[in-house]
């Protein structure tokens, strides 16, 4: 059985997302920009940054789902991209609770370069199972 968190989720495992510290109060991953995550130019799609941030969220919603729910969904997400991220390069997101309760949590997550230049700003919306 795999140590990174999101490689439970398939498409999460495909895109190469990888867990460096979970808890309830934090979500921290990063992300190789390859080749296939990006669009003209060498620059990482929007879409691979939107997945990365709703891995990092959905881990965090995990964490802290109620007693008893039997998992989460994504029912909303909104970003802002701030900045291009490169081929090459790799990309650190640290997601974290807005607010969580018995129906929903909003999870923030602030993506960012290895040098700390901001790639997006995602708020997601995940309702409880």
């Amino acid at each position: 059985m795999s140590t990174n968190p999101a490689d439970t989720m398939p498409f999460s495992k495909l895109v190469g997302v990888k867990i460096i510290d979970a808890s309830k109060e934090s979500v921290t991953g990063k992300l190789t920009v390859r080749d296939d995550l990006c669009t003209t130019g060498g620059i990482m799609h929007g879409g691979a940054i939107m997945a990365f941030a709703d891995a990092l969220g959905a881990v965090g919603a995990v964490l802290t789902l109620p007693e008893g729910a039997a998992g989460t969904t994504t029912v909303e997400s909104k970003t802002n991209f701030l900045g291009a991220a490169r081929k090459a390069s790799t990309v650190i997101g640290i997601a974290r609770p807005v607010k969580t309760g018995s129906r929903l949590s909003v999870w923030q997550t602030d993506i960012r370069t290895e040098d700390n230049k901001p790639i997006a700003l995602v708020i997601q919306t995940q309702l409880v199972l």
